[in-house]
Order: C-alpha cells, then structure tokens, then sequence
C-alpha cells in the first residue's frame, strides 16, 4: 500500500528493500583531514537529525572537542540507501549528522543546546520549506545515559517553547547506533559549496 511519503514512515513491509553494500565515502574528512570511518580512541558518538544535513553538519564540525563528522541517513528501515531513496519516503530514515566528540573538550549537554537552538523542533516531518519525513527532527544517542541526558534536555527546551508560547517538540529521541553513510559529495558539502544551501536558522552566522 502507498503512504503519503512527506508525512507518514513505512512499516518494515512497506520500505525498500535496500542492499548489503555500504556507502562508498572518502577516507578524509574534507575539512580536518580525519578518518570518516575510524573512530577515534576517547570520542563518543551522537547522531542529529535537524532537517537538510548540509547545515547541520557544517554546524558541528566548527565546535572544539567535535573530531568527526559525517553525514549519512538512520532512524528506518532500508539498510545502506541511496539518496533518491530516502528522498521517496520509503526508507524511513532521515537525514542525519554523525558526531565524534571528546567529552572532555566538549559536552554532550553543549551539543545538545547546538542541536536545540539550531533549527525549529517542533515541524513534524518537516523543516521550514523542506517536507518529509527525511527532514524530521531527530536525537539518536549511543547508549542509555546519554538517552536520559537528551530526554532531559528536551524537557528543559519543551518548557522554555512553552513559556514562549510555541508547539510540541516533535523531535524523535531514542538509543539508536546504526548510521549509513551518504554518498561522498554530501559530506561536508558546504565547505566544498561554500555558496551552497543550508537550511538551518542562522545559516549567515559564521559558526
């Protein structure tokens, strides 16, 4: 059965079907010159959904104690899709930011007030002009205290939205580690694309 691919996310049965080879990526991050599939000894991991992952990604990459970056899809079904296909909506997933940090350079509570005041987490599937669910906000975090540290933060945002009279935070929060590369011209575009776009609030800002 067809879903309406911008606002509904397919059951196991209904997303492609996908396939077992991975992503081919550039070995370097083009930025910093890190390995993109090596994580480094020290850093933990936290996966961000905020709409497109240019920005996004752009955003991070500029904080001290951030080693990596990537970006890549998660939070579906599809094992190791194309870009066309999370962009069909019958993934699931949705575009993301893969972070290494080192903790003791930067926290996970510094990462997420980056995440929180960077885009608009109250759209559904959506972010500003951009619409599906491959542009929903999303926290994925790499084990169950990491989980109860975003959760709080949440809490903390949702109550701050509220006294300022807005909606729901709509972000998808959850211990998740699976991430899939995207293909190699998406990492790190905006350093490639200096002019290119960003869809993030504060995209003039030089981060």
């Amino acid at each position: 059965m067809w879903r309406p691919k911008l606002m509904s996310i397919p059951t196991a049965d209904e997303a492609l079907p996908g396939r077992e080879e991975p992503m081919a990526v550039p070995e370097q991050h083009f930025v910093n010159g890190q390995s993109l599939t090596q994580m480094p000894a020290g850093t933990r991991q936290l996966i961000v959904g905020m709409g497109c992952f240019w920005g996004a990604e752009r955003r991070f990459w500029t904080m001290d104690g951030v080693e990596v970056t990537a970006v890549g899809y998660a939070g579906g079904t599809t094992p190791n899709p194309t870009y066309q296909e999370v962009c069909s909506g019958q993934t699931g997933h949705t575009e993301v930011v893969r972070i290494w940090y080192r903790p003791e350079v930067v926290s996970l509570e510094a990462l997420l007030t980056a995440f929180w005041e960077s885009h608009d987490p109250t759209q559904g599937m959506r972010q500003g002009n951009d619409v599906g669910t491959q542009y929903r906000s999303a926290l994925y975090a790499a084990d169950a205290n990491d989980l109860a540290q975003a959760l709080a933060s949440r809490d903390h945002y949702q109550q701050r939205l509220t006294e300022a009279g807005q909606g729901g935070i709509t972000t998808e929060i959850r211990e998740l580690n699976e991430f899939y590369f995207a293909e190699a011209d998406h990492q790190q575009y905006l350093a490639k694309n200096p002019g290119g776009y960003c869809g993030l609030s504060g995209c003039n800002v030089s981060y």
